[in-house]
């Protein structure tokens, strides 16, 4: 039996992979699920047990680095190791960077979406080794092409893309794997959940979403690269030729970026 521990479990693509892993893997999976709301958190842990897997959800609130550490305690005193961390939970944020006033939800972006996966990953690190285990990491496409209007969201994402490739690194000889995934846009609720400039819950997506792939979609790539211990999980034919251009012709990534804007969100 593999122990996953999933951060951002209770929603989305979280939720979508301890889902098709249970279904997949049944008897022989327990999935630790991680995120703040206990409510949905239980009831996704309770869909994975009627597809024959074990839960166990823990509510996590991952910006604070003592409930990490507790989670991957909970992980281990109930299943004994860890075979697989997905860090997954993560918030967004759009705004042009001369609308915001206060600086502070910048950090404490930050601290959701590169130290979360830092602290659980740090917690987790022993038994990934003693396991020779897999790290998954979620970035997004805007952690290898920078946004117009994402510098906060972009920042994180390429901060826990730098992390997460430099200890790919220092984890070959230890046979620990590590995947990290770059999703493009998915039909999901976070873009709606992220801060606004003022730092408050934004209310929408300022991001054209016409073809959004499905959660379901993203999560069956994120668990096939993490199966097959690839290095990255580029998700979207537009995301891999923007990564290649972004080297011959930059001034047109940036274009391209422009344009998967709505109008009125792009600068003035």
């Amino acid at each position: 039996m593999q122990v996953v521990v999933i951060t951002g479990g209770s929603d989305g693509i979280g939720a979508e992979i301890a889902r098709q892993l249970a279904a997949r893997h049944r008897a022989d999976v327990a999935l630790v699920l991680a995120a703040r709301n206990p409510e949905q958190l239980a009831a996704v842990a309770r869909e994975c047990e009627e597809l024959g897997a074990q839960a166990l959800a823990v509510p996590t609130d991952v910006s604070v680095r003592e409930q990490c550490q507790q989670l991957i305690a909970a992980a281990v005193g109930r299943f004994g190791t860890i075979d697989i961390l997905i860090n997954n939970a993560g918030r967004s944020a759009h705004a042009l960077f001369e609308d915001v006033a206060d600086l502070g939800w910048y950090e404490d972006l930050m601290r959701v979406n590169l130290w979360g996966s830092v602290w659980c990953t740090q917690a987790a690190l022993p038994y990934l080794k003693a396991a020779r285990g897999r790290i998954v990491a979620v970035s997004s496409l805007a952690g290898l092409v920078g946004v117009p209007g994402r510098t906060a969201y972009s920042a994180t994402k390429f901060a826990m893309a730098g992390f997460f490739e430099a200890l790919r690194a220092e984890l070959k000889g230890a046979g620990v794997s590590v995947t990290v995934a770059y999703p493009g846009v998915v039909a999901t609720r976070i873009r709606h959940r992220g801060f606004n400039a003022a730092g408050q819950a934004l209310g929408e997506s300022l991001l054209k979403e016409e073809g959004a792939m499905t959660a379901a979609q993203a999560a069956r790539l994120i668990i096939d690269g993490m199966q097959q211990r690839r290095r990255e999980v580029v998700m979207t034919t537009k995301g891999k030729l923007g990564r290649f251009i972004k080297l011959v012709a930059p001034g047109l990534v940036e274009r391209m970026a422009l344009a998967a804007l709505k109008k009125d969100a792009r600068p003035r």
